[in-house]
């Protein structure tokens, strides 16, 4: 069976597909690439272009978007047709803390909506360098006190999300835990940006593979966030917290990011802390490749394994609170 389920790598799910699986990571490599922002271009404007980007970007067919609040968080609610939602998956958006909102990611956060038969409630908190720590912390708490607060069970519950999201959903977990709140069935976090001391290796070695980030790109907004703020507090920078008494956490990584450490870095902290985890990279692919599932076999196979972790956690949850 290999070593323990951190760190295991699944078989390539496009085997026997390798050239066509090559050339649609080189595309994407080269997408990304030409499309790449400045490291040193500001805030306002990395919003102004990434809105015009997810506005150009059609939601599947049957996704429907609604405004939303849970707690006085607004929040995205993204339902699916055809799927009788049996739970609810609270999803935390990426964007370093400082950009993108509750409603640019609903194509991606619909398609863990649909492998896991669940509403989707995307939580749309404050940004930094408006809002900066704990203001995204705290809004992630209040919405998850919420949906507690409004009857539903926290067996029926999974956490979801990607890059800053994913770290946020770590952090949210640990939050309620010392808050005494019941605890989500499990969590499913992408390319998770866990580390804000941006001390990880893959920091360096990864820099020329991955199209997308950079520490030069990092550092402005971990300043932004933490705002004079220690980035190895526990609830900024989820890799130096202690996860004991966590609920299941499925984690995706790709191997041509420069983050590629923290997941592995977060996944190791579960395993150490006796918490189920699971540690998922796939090899050539980019920060969040899971976004890129209309055009990459490995993406739509990621998110296709992770619904079937989280359906299972939320499935078991069910009986036993049966």
């Amino acid at each position: 069976m290999g070593g323990p389920a951190w760190e295991r790598c699944p078989a390539n799910p496009t085997e026997g597909r390798s050239s066509v699986s090559t050339e649609q990571k080189e595309t994407l490599d080269a997408i990304l690439r030409q499309s790449a922002f400045p490291a040193d271009m500001g805030v306002s404007e990395l919003r102004r272009l990434l809105a015009e980007q997810a506005s150009a970007q059609p939601l599947p067919a049957g996704v429907t978007v609604t405004a939303a609040a849970l707690g006085g968080v607004p929040a995205a609610e993204i339902t699916i047709d055809g799927i009788d939602p049996r739970h609810v998956v609270l999803y935390f958006h990426g964007g370093v803390y400082v950009l993108e909102d509750a409603f640019q990611v609903a194509g991606l956060a619909a398609q863990v909506g649909r492998r896991t038969r669940a509403t989707v409630i995307s939580v749309d908190y404050r940004l930094a360098p408006e809002h900066p720590y704990p203001a995204a912390v705290d809004d992630a708490l209040a919405a998850y006190q919420a949906l507690l607060q409004d009857g539903t069970d926290p067996a029926g519950i999974a956490f979801a999300g990607e890059s800053a999201g994913g770290g946020l959903a770590v952090a949210t977990l640990i939050n309620a835990r010392d808050h005494g709140l019941p605890l989500p069935a499990a969590a499913f976090v992408m390319s998770p940006y866990a580390d804000l001391t941006l001390a990880g290796a893959s920091m360096d070695t990864k820099a020329a593979a991955d199209p997308l980030l950079s520490r030069e790109l990092l550092q402005p907004r971990v300043t932004d966030y933490t705002a004079g703020h220690d980035p190895a507090a526990g609830l900024i920078s989820p890799v130096f917290a202690d996860l004991s008494g966590l609920p299941p956490l499925i984690i995706q990584a790709g191997t041509h990011e420069v983050l590629l450490d923290d997941a592995v870095r977060l996944a190791r902290q579960a395993a150490t802390a006796d918490v189920e985890v699971t540690l998922d990279i796939t090899p050539g692919v980019p920060h969040v490749f899971q976004a890129f599932y209309p055009i990459l076999d490995e993406a739509a196979a990621a998110l296709d394994r992770a619904g079937q972790l989280l359906s299972a956690h939320l499935a078991s949850a069910d009986r036993v609170t049966a």
